[in-house]
């Protein structure tokens, strides 16, 4: 069994392999705990004043797939390199992994590798290796709370919305479509067919339910507890306002505002302006109740048709009369195919509903789902997807 080299202490060792074990988790290559534990063990085996044979081992336990292997090689030479005295100790690897998440897609360029056989070799600080690894940068900004991004993660993050993938529950209509083999008969365009015959009902013409799309109707709190939230919030909006077929859009502070005039402009920037402009209680107080009362009472009979869902964004803090608040939300309930409420607290593993306005309105809300990153987006696109698959109610 070989020996730890004099000098060099077990716990700064293990230490700097828990680092190399990050930095490669964030280059994109799956490694585990396991794996590090392992690892750990092997040196037992191996001459440690070998920098090959600690190499090959490490290549052989951390790396699962052959084509990693070249990015394996360039980090195990970044950061192994020839350092002065605790230097690995104090390695800051934010330089690193920010080269990763910088871009969903980060080009890793892939040089040959040079092995001196110890850890005396210089290698050049050349830029990280050039495979299309970008797992770790995506996953990592799709986890990210909207509140703690950068302007440029923003920036990205509003690319990606535009991507995302809106399959809506359909529901059946009273109406029927022409169909070769429907369950119903259609008396008149057999007869219409048929005249070339004499009109003998030579071929018989069938009908099929036809089906569409929900609409959608979103009620997005933009008062000041939201103020970290609203910009992404209408970012959103602007997405599936223009990506679905019938979505109507308003905001809500002190009063009611309708803004999907104001969405349907083709730049996202002029549409965001213009609804800014038509808004005038930006980061006000909240009185959700009264809002929800404006709505029932002038525009729910307008949209709220044809089994509608109802998206409420808000956080649930409300100096409003909560009496009010619970009995509109309940009249809401009533009037819509489904009532989601999306809170971007409840992505907090602490949060719990204590707000008198959230304590007023679950009892009446189907679906009570976070709205906090990119992930949970995802996640209501799928509860979308999946509301004609039962109608029992799915509380937190």
């Amino acid at each position: 069994m070989a020996q730890w080299p004099e000098g060099v202490p077990r716990g700064q060792l293990l230490r700097n392999i828990v680092l190399f074990g990050r930095l490669l988790r964030a280059l994109g290559i799956p490694v585990t705990p396991t794996q590090i534990v392992d690892f750990v063990h092997a040196l037992h085996y191996v001459d440690l004043r070998s920098r090959e044979d600690v190499k090959h081992a490490a290549r052989a336990i951390l790396v699962n797939r052959r084509e990693h292997w070249p990015l394996f090689d360039r980090a195990f030479d970044l950061f192994w390199q020839a350092r002065s005295e605790n230097t690995l100790q104090e390695l800051d690897l934010g330089h690193l992994l920010r080269r990763v998440q910088r871009k969903e897609v980060e080009i890793i360029r892939v040089e040959p590798v040079r092995g001196d056989g110890d850890f005396d070799g210089e290698v050049d600080d050349e830029p990280l290796p050039d495979r299309a690894l970008t797992y770790s940068a995506r996953e990592v900004l799709r986890q990210k709370d909207f509140s703690e991004c950068t302007p440029e993660e923003l920036e990205t993050l509003k690319v990606w919305m535009q991507h995302l993938t809106w399959d809506l529950d359909v529901r059946r209509t009273r109406r029927r479509a022409p169909a070769r083999r429907g369950p119903y008969f259609d008396l008149r365009r057999t007869l219409r067919q048929n005249l070339r015959h004499g009109a003998e009902p030579l071929h018989l013409a069938r009908r099929e339910p036809k089906y569409k799309r929900r609409p959608i109707v979103v009620l997005c709190d933009i008062s000041g507890s939201m103020e970290r939230y609203t910009r992404v919030l209408l970012q959103f909006l602007y997405v599936i306002t223009n990506r679905l077929d019938r979505v109507e859009t308003f905001v809500f502070s002190t009063r009611l505002t309708r803004i999907t005039r104001q969405l349907r402009r083709r730049d996202i920037d002029e549409a965001l302006a213009e609804a800014a402009r038509v808004v005038h209680d930006w980061g006000g107080g909240t009185r959700i109740g009264e809002a929800l009362k404006t709505f029932n009472y002038v525009w729910s009979r307008r949209v709220l048709g044809q089994g509608a869902v109802v998206l409420i964004i808000s956080d649930g803090w409300d100096r409003g009369d909560i009496e009010l608040l619970a009995r509109e939300m309940a009249r809401l309930q009533r009037s819509c195919h489904r009532l989601i409420w999306l809170n971007p607290l409840l992505g907090s593993p602490s949060y719990q509903p204590l707000t008198r306005g959230m304590q007023a309105a679950l009892p009446y809300i189907d679906d009570f789902l976070p709205v906090h990153n990119l992930a949970s987006l995802e996640q209501l696109g799928r509860v979308l997807a999946g509301l004609g698959e039962s109608r029992t109610l799915r509380r937190r």
